[in-house]
């Protein structure tokens, strides 16, 4: 069986440890030979990758292990580059969420103004992980689940049309396990499921079991009353402005009982009711930096400083197993059916052919062949061509370096409310990016 070589694109990660942990744990159908982890922060990374060295000689020692900062040592002779990159790390998303909400608009990491400005900061890093790739391993695939993947998805659409990456987002993943849990299931590798939209913006149409028995009646009364909460959840959205999130799902379901929705659409449907629940002083970016970053860097270093992991709990990312069965479909040929970000291409007739859909593809060696949807509804295909086009023209703002393409995709927003408030945070986003962004004019 052949073994890979793997890099994974942000090896500072506090998700790092978890998917190393994870891809110990499908070693059996995922051999790796060689793992590298690649950051442009050594200090941060050097804490996370000594504490996973001492991870890997206690667990799979013939895994040779390796990190750096080096683009061309990070990028050789690999087969699989899983990227997951945070430009400006949790600083900031801390901006991207409390800026917005100072002007009474929903701040979020991926969606609404907070998203546009993450997505101008992540188009040019991602792009430059696409060039390492090609220039150092040119038959390597990019696994990408960095945010906010649709305008990252768009962007490479358009600047590398013909690279080999996938665009993945662990969202749906992460519904699917409470759907399953829902049901009495023990896993979401036993629901057949048929869902499109955009990134963080989608509606699941069919759920069935393997014998094809439907499971939308059972799951639409659990959300009808609870939405998406339930005891035991899922392993990676634990924070506390997650049960919000997961309970607000019953009534963005309510806008159509014929559907089951994205969580994300809650920030589009009920911009209101998000704002009047968010702390401006304390966002979830705050709950994370206090919650998730100090416990991993501080388990980290307590496995640095006594050599090994007794006596310490390094969680395995099982969530995480889905970046290994997009791997092992693209390595075997395995022909999974999986959610990914592809062009549109006629998948759904009645959109724009030219947008990057989130929607079931058949995994083969040769990429995803994405399943056709049909027609869509007047309700989704609306609020679908705002988005894209928001999405569309943050990319064209980044390409021409446009204030005023920018300008106007904020405006389009459905989360904002007004031109001249869309005028007034982007001024403000523009100067907290300076450095990141490109040069607008």
């Amino acid at each position: 069986m052949k073994k890979f070589s793997v890099v994974i694109a942000g090896g500072g990660s506090t998700f790092t440890p978890g998917i190393i942990m994870m891809l110990i744990e499908n070693y059996d159908r995922f051999p790796i030979r060689k793992l590298k982890l690649y950051d442009n922060d050594k200090e941060r990374q050097e804490i996370i990758a000594k504490a996973s060295e001492i991870l890997i000689k206690e667990n799979k020692p013939e895994i040779e292990f390796s990190y750096t900062t080096d683009p061309q040592e990070a990028f050789t002779d690999v087969d699989f580059v899983m990227a997951h990159i945070r430009v400006g790390k949790y600083a900031m998303r801390e901006l991207d969420e409390k800026i917005p909400l100072k002007y009474g608009v929903v701040g979020q990491e991926t969606c609404g103004p907070g998203g546009i400005a993450y997505g101008m900061r992540s188009i040019g890093p991602v792009i430059e992980l696409i060039d390492y790739m090609e220039k150092y391993s040119p038959n390597a695939w990019l696994l990408n689940y960095s945010n906010p993947a649709a305008i990252v998805a768009e962007a490479t659409r358009r600047l590398r049309p013909n690279s080999k990456i996938l665009n993945i987002c662990d969202m749906p993943i992460g519904i699917e396990t409470r759907m399953a849990k829902i049901l009495g299931l023990n896993s979401r590798k036993e629901l057949d499921v048929m869902y499109y939209g955009l990134n963080h913006f989608g509606w699941w149409t069919e759920i069935r079991d393997k014998e094809g028995n439907d499971l939308m009646p059972k799951l639409k009364s659990h959300v009808e009353k609870y939405g998406y909460v339930v005891e035991g959840g899922d392993s990676q959205h634990v924070d506390p402005s997650w049960n919000d999130t997961f309970l607000k799902a019953r009534d963005v379901y309510k806008t159509d009982p014929d559907t089951l929705p994205n969580t994300y659409l809650k920030y589009y449907l009920f911009p209101d009711y998000v704002v009047q629940h968010s702390n401006k002083e304390y966002t979830r970016a705050n709950e994370v930096m206090d919650g998730r970053e100090k416990y991993v860097f501080e388990t980290c270093k307590k496995v640095i400083e006594q050599g090994s992991t007794k006596g310490i709990h390094v969680e395995i990312d099982e969530h995480a197993s889905y970046i290994v069965d997009l791997a092992t479909a693209i390595a075997y040929n395995t022909k999974e059916k999986m959610l990914l970000i592809v062009p549109n291409n006629g998948a759904i007739i009645n959109f724009d052919p030219t947008a990057m859909v989130e929607i079931p593809c058949i995994v083969e060696k040769t990429g995803p062949r994405p399943l056709v949807i049909g027609e869509i509804p007047r309700f989704q295909k609306g609020l679908m061509e705002q988005q894209v086009a928001v999405e569309k023209l943050v990319v064209d703002a980044w390409i021409e370096k446009s204030y005023h393409k920018l300008w106007q995709a904020i405006t389009l927003s459905k989360t904002v409310p007004s031109a001249t408030v869309a005028k007034q945070i982007l001024d403000e986003l523009l100067e907290a990016n300076r450095g990141y962004w490109p040069e607008l004019k």
